[in-house]
């Protein structure tokens, strides 16, 4: 059975730091990803790490986002250094079982399993 739990999301002002950490069941995943959303609005794609450690992150957060993922503790983690009120959205951890999830061509619709998302708020 797959399970995708977040944590770490909260409130923090402009330029600070957050981590986010998703705790999955197991690690037979082709891909892992983080996405986020909010209301009203798609839910894209902002990091994603493959079973090969190679990293793709959305322009808007290159520099200051960094996706790592511990294969023995089974965690993925999104560091978020120089936050900006438009980062403020809920945070999604997403699993695929093919490695194609972490291509260019690959989009959420990719992702067959989700977490329940953690809210950020970044306060100008």
């Amino acid at each position: 059975q797959v399970q995708l739990v977040e944590s770490g999301g909260g409130s923090v002002q402009a330029g600070g730091a957050l981590r986010l950490s998703c705790a999955f069941s197991r690690d037979t995943y082709g891909c892992m990803g983080w996405f986020r959303q909010v209301p009203g609005k798609e839910r894209e794609g902002v990091a994603r790490i493959g079973s090969d450690g190679i990293t793709r992150y959305a322009d808007s957060v290159k520099g200051r986002f960094d996706v790592s993922k511990d294969n023995a503790k089974n965690s993925l983690s999104l560091q978020m250094n120089a936050l900006k009120p438009e980062d403020t959205a809920k945070y999604y951890c997403a699993a695929s079982f093919s490695a194609f999830a972490c291509t260019s061509d690959a989009n959420r619709w990719n992702f067959a399993y989700w977490g329940r998302g953690t809210q950020v708020t970044v306060s100008s």
